[in-house]
């Protein structure tokens, strides 16, 4: 069993594919294809959710990351090796209520329209990122590492979680000793938010105004592959490693808008939201 050739960084739904391999989740059945347009979970960061859709004829209740060493399928958080690991072949599960054959050859469908909504939500998440990174700028005290447009990378620097749900997202950041000792200050921050939310806002609609194009760079066809998204927005290049998928122009996201929250004064919590 080979490691799960993907055609989702390029946009695809549908394939045909041969059934490979397969492994029990619970009650269900775990289904292995050689070849597949379906995004699975990321079981190391589990920000873009599962595809939905349909392998030969059956619903896809779930899609999982697998990994194969030659005695058994792990998934998700049991993989007890790094991503990408040598010796080891990555694969997508895709998880339905009813078995079929290994060998057999399957039409592969994803739904468009739960697709075209993630990649939304998930290229809108990377924008309001980099503007979070110029609008929190002034903040710092240190030269902290840099974003791709040259801004300190809070994002980054900051983050604990990033969860994308169709045409949204959630991005959690921990204000805690460690970020303070990197430089950054949050004093008043709780005071300025509506501030900092209204520029990140301007920045955003300047760049979906711009039509900027967006593509991922894909160095390999296996699941493990580091994919690079990148945006040529008009302040420079920006890039991000990235395993999900996305829209193709930003004006295709109609319009992106956030809203900031300040738990305690120590987790600042961003709500990304997209009307198209």
């Amino acid at each position: 069993m080979n490691s799960t050739v993907v055609t989702f960084p390029a946009g695809q739904v549908s394939g045909r594919s041969r059934i490979v391999g397969t492994v029990p989740v619970g009650e269900r059945h775990g289904l292995v294809v050689s070849e597949t347009p379906f995004h699975p979970l990321d079981h190391t960061w589990p920000d873009q959710p599962a595809d939905r859709g349909t392998i030969g004829g059956l619903p896809v209740a779930d899609c999982v990351t697998g990994a194969w060493s030659g005695d058994r399928i792990h998934l998700g958080a049991d993989i007890p090796a790094r991503r990408g690991a040598e010796g080891w072949q990555w694969l997508v599960v895709h998880v339905t209520d009813s078995p079929l054959p290994v060998g057999e050859s399957v039409e592969l469908a994803v739904d468009p329209a739960y697709r075209a909504a993630l990649s939304a939500g998930h290229t809108a998440c990377h924008l309001a990122a980099l503007a979070l990174n110029a609008a929190l700028a002034g903040r710092w005290r240190k030269e902290p590492a840099l974003d791709a447009l040259g801004h300190p990378d809070f994002d980054q620097t900051a983050i604990t979680s990033s969860r994308i749900t169709p045409d949204a997202s959630v991005d959690v950041y921990r204000l805690g000793k460690s970020l303070r000792k990197k430089g950054f200050t949050a004093d008043g921050l709780d005071t300025a938010l509506a501030e900092v939310a209204a520029a990140v806002d301007d920045r955003l609609k300047a760049w979906v105004a711009a039509d900027a194009p967006v593509r991922l760079d894909v160095p390999g066809p296996e699941l493990t592959a580091r994919r690079t998204w990148h945006c040529s927005l008009p302040e420079g290049e920006a890039s991000i490693p990235c395993g999900g998928t996305h829209v193709t122009r930003t004006s295709e996201l109609g319009s992106v808008t956030v809203e900031l929250t300040l738990d305690e004064g120590t987790t600042l919590t961003m709500r990304t939201t997209v009307t198209r």
